[in-house]
């Protein structure tokens, strides 16, 4: 038997022997995910999503606008073959082998993603080790994924080389797809781990069809100085996670988390985590979630400050807003707090929109619906201003039109709502 075979025999034998996540498991207790079946694709008929790789299918890379790029090395490795898939988990942790040990609720995801991936993406950004490069060395990639097949289990592998400036878009659009209209379900795992130094601001865009069944795993280690912001626009599905677990294991290092959650008729649900293990790291989240109809959408966020943590920064602030019927809206912020030298702060609030700002917004003429698009439009692009704190980048990346198109397909009337 071959090393590739016996990996997915192994990883199918430890979710047989330890079951699937449990009704009761902290982190999944609000909104449930599908069962193990679901995510290995047993008993389940392919449709037919296989499309040639000029169409877009499984991972591409593409220039932002007319930005300078950089060095990007990128790898596709087959998942079958045994040195491709040895080369491809190279320095990866196990699962449920995180800092933190209540990441264990999601080792389930992980051991069904290693039985049945089948391809994967490892990007090393910046020069080659050791080469000469300027200290202000920036890239800027846009990256996107098509589904291969209807029941699939992406990989990526990011690493970003000490002292690299790195802007990255993120797509996951199936809502803009010409191919593949079959229901999809995804089970994706990405690790970036970013150099002494090095910057990743990080665009997600996470756009499912009504009845995908979706789950993300983002997995990121921070070196010394190192800073991550990842901005997310994500809408609903018939089951949608996403869940970044964000590791500050060095001194200085910093993350920053933004969210803009659109559910209408539909389930979606953020988790987010973040690890202080060293002195003097920073790190704030920061959600805004908008729900109707019949839609449930829960927001996780767990800080943990370790012992060693002294004088670590933490913010939280969550926001959910019902933009009508009568949809479920969990907000959780929770801090572990573990040593005294530390600022930490932590907040949700659950509410309509504010009587007197639609009234103002009214007053300059707009109908109902436009004025609550355009107060939404306002909170969402001062949470990704918050994040990046680069209003030339913004610019760049078109998150103002990004924002407006998002929220009108969430508050317009009728079955394009559900896609919200």
């Amino acid at each position: 038997m071959d090393s590739a075979r016996a990996d997915r025999l192994a990883a199918r034998h430890q979710l047989h022997t330890h079951g699937w996540i449990a009704r009761q498991a902290e982190a999944f207790r609000h909104l449930p995910p599908p069962a193990a079946a679901v995510w290995l694709g047993d008993g389940a008929d392919d449709p037919g999503c296989e499309a040639h790789p000029l169409a877009g299918a499984g991972w591409t890379l593409h220039p932002i606008g007319h930005s300078p790029q950089g060095r990007v090395d990128a790898r596709w490795l087959d998942a079958g073959d045994a040195e491709q898939r040895a080369e491809l988990w190279a320095g990866l942790p196990a699962p449920g082998a995180a800092a933190d040990a209540a990441d264990g609720d999601a080792a389930p995801f992980a051991w069904a993603h290693r039985a049945l991936c089948r391809q994967g993406l490892r990007l090393r950004i910046g020069g080659t080790p050791g080469a000469e490069r300027g200290p202000t060395e920036t890239v800027w990639l846009q990256l996107r994924h098509q589904p291969r097949s209807a029941v699939e289990a992406p990989l990526l592998v990011i690493e970003v080389l000490a002292g690299v400036h790195c802007v990255l878009v993120e797509t996951h659009d199936r809502q803009a797809m010409a191919c593949c209209r079959q229901p999809v379900v995804q089970n994706l795992q990405a690790h970036i781990v970013l150099g002494a130094g090095a910057t990743l601001q990080h665009l997600r865009i996470a756009a499912p069809g009504a009845a995908d069944c979706i789950a993300h795993h983002l997995h990121a280690r921070l070196g010394r100085g190192a800073r991550y912001a990842q901005a997310l626009l994500a809408s609903g599905s018939r089951y949608h996670l996403q869940r970044s677990v964000v590791d500050l294991q060095a001194e200085g290092a910093v993350a920053r988390s933004a969210a803009l959650l659109l559910a209408a008729d539909s389930t979606l649900e953020h988790q987010v985590r973040l690890l202080h293990g060293a002195a003097q790291t920073t790190s704030a989240i920061e959600d805004l979630a908008l729900a109707s109809g019949s839609a449930h959408a829960v927001v996780n966020a767990h800080t943990r400050i370790a012992p060693g943590a002294a004088q670590a920064d933490v913010r939280q602030r969550l926001v959910g807003i019902p933009t009508g019927g009568q949809p479920k809206l969990v907000l959780r912020p929770h801090l572990e707090i573990h040593h005294d030298q530390v600022q930490a702060a932590h907040g949700a609030t659950w509410g309509a929109l504010s009587d007197e700002a639609l009234f103002y917004a009214r007053q300059r003429g707009l109908d109902e619906r436009s004025a609550r698009s355009l107060i939404v439009q306002g909170m969402a692009g001062a949470l990704l201003q918050r994040c990046f704190d680069d209003e030339p980048l913004l610019q760049a990346l078109h998150t103002d039109r990004l924002l407006r198109e998002a929220v009108a397909r969430h508050l317009a009337p009728g079955p394009d709502a559900g896609h919200g």
